[in-house]
């Protein structure tokens, strides 16, 4: 045999081979920077994971949304687009409405509330339910950041939001404590909120502290006003069809570096955000702690669980939790 034909039998074994016992390439999509904690821990889980499973796979980590916007990921686990999704639990209500319970203000009390929650009974109902509707795996949920309301008007209480003109996005639960203290809301795009509120066509908006300042929006308001009306939260998705596909060990090892993975991205946050109260006030701006019980009864009382596909029972189920 010349040396050329064995030189092509060998390419054509390595190749056969590598068919047999080729690396599998996963694809993980959010729609967050590179410079957020949220996409930091998601590339360490992904290399962790490929080291550990001995290069089995290799799962690449795609941010700011390159693979589309929040809905198209979403809509990417059942089309086999993507295999891993990090998104919130809005999102999932649309497959699962009553898992958007956590999104009705006022649930968690803090970032540590959120946590132990995700290691309750009613997480796992809830994230069962999901499951059970759409095939796909909720393995892990991380802690974004606690939205409060930012204004050119000072507010104690939910009363003296009447009137107020607040942009906030059109999502049905973030709309509800605004508009329970008798706010008026503008849906503005988020890239214009600036530009709204320097010019006045809006007063007033909401959104967690590093959002603020990322966004410089310290720059054209006066008043920082820690509502902490929604604790909110990004999940970790795996898609039904690569759920299955792993084996018992690999389901067990991904969730566990998931799950430390939202751990240390919380932490990231609940540290800027203990940093950030300071850097606001060394600014001249007034941070202010409202009546958060005013806020939390007046939305009860006006906001029913009912109209958006939630169950009370899933919500007192959570105030429980210690």
């Amino acid at each position: 045999m010349t040396i050329w034909k064995k030189t092509l039998l060998a390419v054509l074994a390595a190749g056969l081979a590598g068919s047999a016992f080729g690396q599998t390439k996963l694809k993980w999509a959010h729609v967050y920077e590179t410079s957020e904690p949220f996409h930091k821990w998601s590339v360490w889980a992904a290399e962790e994971f490929g080291k550990r499973t001995n290069g089995k796979y290799q799962v690449d980590v795609f941010p700011a949304s390159q693979l589309g916007k929040e809905s198209d990921i979403n809509q990417g686990l059942s089309l086999g687009t993507v295999d891993i999704i990090i998104s919130g639990s809005s999102f999932a209500s649309r497959a699962y409405p009553p898992i958007g319970v956590t999104y009705y203000p006022y649930t968690f009390r803090n970032a540590d509330h959120l946590v132990k929650y995700t290691k309750s009974d009613v997480y796992k109902s809830l994230t069962g339910g999901y499951a059970e509707k759409t095939g796909n795996q909720i393995v892990a949920t991380t802690y974004y950041g606690t939205r409060h309301t930012t204004s050119n008007r000072a507010i104690a209480k939910c009363a003296d939001m009447k009137g107020l003109k607040i942009r906030v996005p059109d999502v049905a639960a973030y709309l509800a404590m605004p508009r329970a203290c008798g706010a008026n809301t503008a849906p503005i795009a988020f890239a214009e909120v600036y530009l709204a509120l320097q010019n006045g066509t809006v007063e007033a908006q909401e959104n967690p502290l590093p959002t603020i300042e990322a966004k410089k929006f310290f720059e054209v308001q006066k008043y920082i006003i820690l509502t902490g009306h929604i604790v909110d939260h990004l999940n970790t998705v795996v898609s039904g069809k690569q759920w299955k596909a792993f084996t018992d060990s690999e389901k067990k090892l991904f969730t566990e570096l998931a799950q430390e993975a939202a751990q240390k991205a919380g932490a990231d946050i609940v540290a800027k955000e203990a940093e950030l109260v300071d850097v606001f006030k060394k600014k001249g701006l007034s941070v202010t702690d409202p009546d958060r019980n005013d806020f939390r009864d007046t939305v009860l009382k006006n906001v029913k669980f009912e109209d958006f596909g939630y169950r009370k029972a899933d919500w007192d189920q959570i105030q429980k939790i210690n």
